[in-house]
This record gives C-alpha cells, structure tokens and sequence, in this order.
C-alpha cells in the first residue's frame, strides 16, 4: 500500500516533546568564549569613537573589538541587482543607522560576563536627522549612504499593454486607495544565534539556517576563505519565517572572532535584540487604482509601490518584483500597471517573510476588489466570480509574464462559500444592522494564487542502504518545522518498498551533504521531496544491476515487487543480500549501496486558495473578535495531509497575527517602540477560533508527484480576508477602509472619523 496521500504523524516530534531539541544555544564547545554585541541606541549618527577600555578590564573578558579591528570588507547587499554602493560594514563603521545596528563586541569566558561588560562599553555618536518617512527618503533630502548619492535601492516598472494612452479608458468606475501592508517582525520561538569553531580543515560554523549551502558561500566570501573550509551545520531549528534565509553580519563576525582568537566563540540574541535587529517582513506603502464597469466587470489595475528597505538593502528590497508578478492575482485582467521604488531608511533592514512580496500583492488586490465591490452595489463573493480565470484557460500566462499551471479558482470560491453558508451569514449581518447592534457582524474574502518554488533550482538528494539493510537519505533541504524527516522518508520508502521505520533521513549539514538550496518559498517537496523520490529510484536501478549479475540473467528480466528483486525464474534477493556484496572499494563508510540525484524543476507551481472569515466588532470600543476562519487550499497532491493541515494552521495564524494587531513601529527619531513582546503584540491560541480547512488537489504537470507548496498560503490569503471583514462590519457606519493592524484603536477611530463626517 502506497504511503502518498497517507496522514502520516509526524516522526521529529517525540524528540522535541519529550527530550527536547538541540538548538544552537544548547551545544558549549570546551573552551567557548560567550560573545555579546554592543547596539547602538541611536537610530542616526556620527559615530566618532567607541571607548572600550573598562569593559576590556572587567572580570571574564578575553576581547573588545571595534570597527577598527575588524580586518574584513564591508558586505554588500544580497542581491546584485540592488544598489551595489550601499554596503554593510559588519560593525558599524563611521556612523550608525539604525537603533540595535552593532557597534562593537564583548568576547569574555561566561554570558553574564559578557553581558556586564558591553555595559561598560560608550560609545560617542553625534546624532544626525533620522529618515523613517519613505516620502522623505523618496525626496533624497537627507542621504543615508553618501557614497550611493542616493537613497533608492532599487527601481521597478510595468506597464500593459504599453504605450496605451489612458490605462483606466472605457472604465465606468474607477476607485483609488492608498494603503500600508505594515512592518512585522518575523519572531521565531528561537532567535538568531551561532557558533563557530576553527580546526586544520577550517570553519565548522553552528547555525539556525534555513540554507546551510548557502550560508557556506556568504562566509566564505566575507571571511576571504575557499569555500572548502567552510562547513556549516544546523542542529534542530526553532522557526524562521525568512529571517534567518540569509547568513547575516553577525554571523560573519562571529566566525571572523573565533578565526582572530583561535577558540571557539558562540552568540544567541535576547528577544529584545531580535525584536530590533534581526530583519523584519513588508513594509509596503501602496497606492491602487483599479477600473471596471457597474455590471462587475474588473477591466484595469495599477499599483505603485514604496518598500522600506531600512537602513541597508538586504533581500526585502528586491521583494517587489514578486509583488509585480503576482499584480492581477487570479483574475482575468487585460490592463494593468506597476511601479515600485526600494529606498533606504533608518530603520531596521527588511528580509524577507513568509510568502515574500506575494501577500503584498494579495493584500493590495483584495482590498480592492471589495472597494469596488462596494462602490457598484455588488456583493463582493459575485464581483469575484466575473473575474477569477475559468479552469478551462490553464496554463494561463498572465500580463505580467507570471505562468499558472492548473487551477479551478472559481470551485475554490465556490467551495469556500458553502462551507461558510454564506447566505445565512449574509443575513445575519443584515438583522444586527436593522436593529442597531452594538456588535456587528462582518464577512470578509479572499481569492488568491501565488507562486511557489519560484526560483526553479535544482535541489540534491542521496539514497543509500546499509549491509544491515538500514536506507539513509540526504537531503540539500533544511527544515525549520515543516517535517521534511517524516515527509522524505514516507517518499523513499514507498519508492524502496520498505518500511518507514527503516528510512533514516539527514539534512542541513554542508560536511555530509553535497549540495542543496535550502528550504524557504515553500520550494521543499516540489523540488527536495522530488529529488528525494530521483535518488531513491535511481538506487533500486543500482540494485537491479546488482540482482542481475547476482540471479545470472539479462537486467530487463529482474522485476522489483518491493523489498526483493525477482527474476522470471522465481529466484530473488533482497536489499540486504544485495548491499552485502558490494565491496568496501565501492561503498560509502560502512559499506552498502548508494546513489544521488538531482532534480530540476521545470517551472514553478501556483497553488491557489479562497479564504473567508467572520469578524465581530464592537462598534463602541472597537474592539475585533475573530469569529471564523473558513480556508479552502488547493496545492495539489498532497503527500500528507497531516503535514499538509499543520502548514495550513501556521500560515493561518501568522496571517491573523498581520491583520489584527502585529506592526514594528518607530517615533520620529528612530527609536523602536516594539522593543520586546510586552510592546509587540502576537496572537495566541486564545485569540484564534478553530481554523475550518478545505484541501482542494488539482495536481500539476511540473513534478511527477503533482504537488505544489502549501506553507505560505495562509500567511497570504488569510490577512486580506480578515480586513476585509472587519471594514464589512462597520462600512454601513460609513467606514470605508481601515489599514491593517486592525486594533480596537484603529478601529474606533475609523468609526468616530465617519460619524464626524457624516
């Protein structure tokens, strides 16, 4: 019986439920030098010197360092098509822009040590005008990187068709909003961290990562080595959400400090370092215009986007561009329009987080969509169905050059209503409007396609069994929660035709890995999973050879009925006598038979979802409460729908989180006020109702298995859905749009806004 499609519980778990895992923090190399960063508390200034002297006499210090000891070039930014002028020093060098930027290091033999001496450490930074307004930085008034001349990162545009005269033309209605998809932080349970240890082969670096291949060629390129004498290994790790995609220059530096001092030298932020440091998510100011005509008919769009950068151009500037592939969404829209400006700020870098560009775009569009709606009188549910492309016109390739490859958007659409009784919900509302009910009720939705896998790499995967009869997969993926153990091993087993208990599965680790792309875009089964599934048939061939020459016939004529290989005579041999006789020459250590694979992706894959959710609001305090949350998923086939459901649930969750009450702010001077999660607000298990899920499977042709990625969608569909509803519940009011976060304050105050002015 085939494991594919099979609820499968997850086999990583009963280690981290009982046990525990191990992260970075918990491994202490004999010898290990804690190191603790100095921050700078200024948001934007001159820094003329850094005074070290007491911290390097206080008790447990081996070493200060500064700008001026670190013999390493500035790092430049992590995409080339980004402002290649605006460079990151990997302490800060001459001035300082942003508040948490580092200005030096404590290296001492204990943490508290270390801890007690960076607060000994001054610092003399003459404050300079801080810049986080992104109209201010578009003007390029105040400059935060001279040697650029410039505050723009990066520039985008789009225009179709082009050259036309008036992108609204023949349209009977045309709305126009501005709008923020806020600042988040992304907020693993574990916060970055890392050690690093030197010997006669090079660095071993301790990492959170979500890419250790690719983590071996950041370090290796900014600490000037070969990347052979780098190996970069995760233990287990606790979330990532984007923010740990990319080494960063703390990591650098720490390996750089253990190079300089030759003994090992770990770090592990506090929450409070992470809230300001560690990268944040979106930071998206929009401008909408959208064009159609009273019947329903969406007819033209146009987006222009500013991307707060913050204060060094990290991947979260070039995230527009998916923001622009993804612009008309799942709708048949023949016009559209984008442009989009990165500029740099004193705030905070922006990585990237979850979904990546696309809940930008997803966000944007919907909003609109149900400001149209509102604007002709339409239910929003039957101006969706006008527009979403029908089944029959995949593979679609829209204006923007973004390549669909199944879909049925409006089943999902369809699916998503019933399951929600729309109607009765619809009704609902309108007697607590009739009679003047403090608590109203709102309706909220979302439909939605996004692209996953996107960057059509390759991804490695090595299968082996053992002359005990024990199969070991390699994989160059890196989980961070999404069970790839159990997942990779249900598909080497069914290919093998073994148990699952008999697959043990090894990952994140660049010593015993050849080579991988890491996890992250929701890229692991459609690119690793297949890779895996390559190598494990590419070792049942080598065993057919073996089988041959071993039965004494012709290849063709051996025949695997899983377990054994048979030929026409009856004769058979399993997977442990086959292992036995291959010789020590040709045998990995240990002995047995191996093989390796690659695969390569043909195109991405565009999973697609409809997600609804009911709000109650109380339009005296403002105050939301999450009633329901209905979401239909298709991501093709599924290989296990357990896993399949608790990607979901997360995604979900972090989407509630966005449109109810997470935002990084910042005064007018730079200073964060989101500072630790007593200011910083995330919801939990007790805000949330129990999630209602629909998987929907329309398999795609891109890999053999017809899967697409599922760990973004909730993430992307669900933030929409819920604005949505809440302006739904308060737009008789006169509301007209609210932007996310979707506190009581907001809330109430859009509420008071339209009472005064009507």
């Amino acid at each position: 019986m085939s494991l594919i499609g099979r609820s499968v519980r997850r086999t990583e778990d009963r280690a981290l439920l009982t046990t525990g895992g191990t992260y970075v923090d918990d491994v202490v190399l004999p010898g290990c030098l804690e190191l603790v960063f100095v921050r700078s508390g200024v948001a934007h200034g001159r820094l003329r010197g850094v005074d070290a002297e007491a911290a390097r006499r206080a008790p447990g210090v081996v070493a200060v360092f500064t700008a001026a000891d670190v013999d390493l070039p500035p790092l430049p930014p992590e995409a080339g098509v980004l402002n290649q002028k605006m460079t990151t020093p990997v302490l800060a060098d001459g001035v300082v822009r942003f508040v948490g930027e580092p200005l030096a290091a404590v290296l001492a033999t204990g943490r508290a040590e270390a801890v007690d001496a960076a607060a000994l450490v001054q610092a003399d930074i003459v404050p300079l005008p801080a810049l986080v307004d992104v109209d201010q930085a578009l003007a390029d008034e105040l400059v935060l990187h001279p040697e650029a001349g410039t505050n723009m990162v990066l520039k985008l545009g789009f225009r179709r068709p082009a050259g036309r005269a008036e992108l609204h033309e023949g349209a009977e209605v045309v709305i126009r909003q501005r709008m923020t998809n806020q600042r988040v932080a992304p907020c693993p349970l574990e916060a970055r961290a890392g050690q690093a240890e030197w010997g006669p082969d090079g660095l071993r670096y301790r990492a959170g990562s979500q890419a250790v291949h690719l983590w071996r060629g950041q370090l290796a390129a900014a600490l000037g080595e070969p990347e052979e004498r780098v190996r970069v290994v995760n233990g287990d790790v606790g979330g990532a959400f984007g923010s740990k995609a990319m080494a960063s220059r703390e990591d650098v530096f720490v390996a750089w400090a253990a190079r300089r001092l030759g003994r090992p030298v770990r770090w592990a932020e506090t929450r409070s370092e992470s809230m300001i440091a560690a990268g944040h998510g979106r930071a998206q100011h929009q401008s909408a215009e959208l064009g159609g005509t009273r019947d329903g008919r969406i007819m033209s769009y146009a987006l222009e986007v500013v991307q707060d950068a913050g204060a060094y151009p990290r991947i979260g500037a070039i995230l527009p561009f998916w923001t622009r592939t993804m612009l008309t969404g799942p709708y048949g829209i023949s016009r559209a329009k984008f442009s989009s400006s990165s500029v740099t700020t004193t705030t905070t870098p922006v990585v990237s987080y979850r979904g990546a560009g696309q809940p930008e775009a997803v966000a944007a569009l919907e909003r609109m969509v149900d400001l149209y709606a509102a604007e002709i009188g339409m239910d929003p549910a039957e101006v969706r169905r006008r527009n979403l492309l029908p089944p029959e016109s995949f593979p679609v390739t829209t204006i923007t050059r973004a390549r669909y490859d199944t879909g049925d958007y409006p089943a999902a659409l369809e699916r998503v209503l019933a399951e929600a009784g729309y109607p009765a919900l619809r009704a609902e509302q309108a007697a607590r409007r009739t009679r003047g009910d403090v608590e109203q009720l709102g309706i909220g939705l979302s439909t939605f396609v996004e692209i996953t896998g996107a960057d059509t790499r390759s991804e490695y995967a090595s299968a082996r069994v053992d002359r005990a009869g024990r199969f070991t997969v390699h994989s160059g993926t890196c989980p961070h929660g999404q069970g790839h153990g159990t997942a990779w091993a249900m598909i080497a087993a069914d290919v093998l035709g073994v148990p699952l208990d008999r697959v043990d599965v090894h990952y994140s680790d660049t010593g015993t890995v050849a080579q991988g792309g890491g996890t992250g875009g929701s890229r692991s089964l459609q690119t690793g999973g297949m890779a895996v599934r390559e190598a494990a048939l590419a070792l049942v061939e080598r065993a057919r050879d073996l089988a041959a020459v071993r039965l004494g016939v012709p290849r063709d004529e051996v025949e695997f009925t899983g377990r054994r290989f048979r030929s026409a005579g009856a004769d058979a041999v399993n997977w442990t006598e086959l292992a036995a006789v291959v010789t020590d020459d040709a045998a990995e250590p240990g002995g047995g038979l191996s093989a390796e694979a690659t695969f390569q992706p043909s195109a991405a894959t565009c999973p697609f979802g409809a997600h609804l959710a009911v709000v109650r609001v109380d339009t005296e305090t403002g105050q939301v409460t999450l009633l329901r949350v209905v979401a239909v998923d298709d991501a093709g086939v599924l290989l296990n729908p357990l896993l399949a459901e608790g990607q979901v649930h997360g995604g979900l969750a972090q989407g509630a989180g966005q449109a109810l009450v997470e935002e990084v702010r910042f005064a007018t001077d730079g200073t964060p006020l989101h500072g630790d999660l007593h200011r910083y607000a995330m919801v939990g298990a007790a805000e949330l109702p129990s999630f209602e899920t629909v998987a929907m499977q329309t398999p795609t042709p891109v890999n053999p298995l017809g899967a697409k990625g599922l760990g973004e969608s909730g993430a992307v569909g669900l933030p929409p859905a819920v604005q949505n509803a809440v302006v739904d519940a308060v737009r008789h009011l006169g509301v007209r749009h609210i932007d996310m976060p979707l506190t009581a304050e907001r809330v109430w105050t859009a509420i008071q806004a339209a009472g005064v002015a009507r």
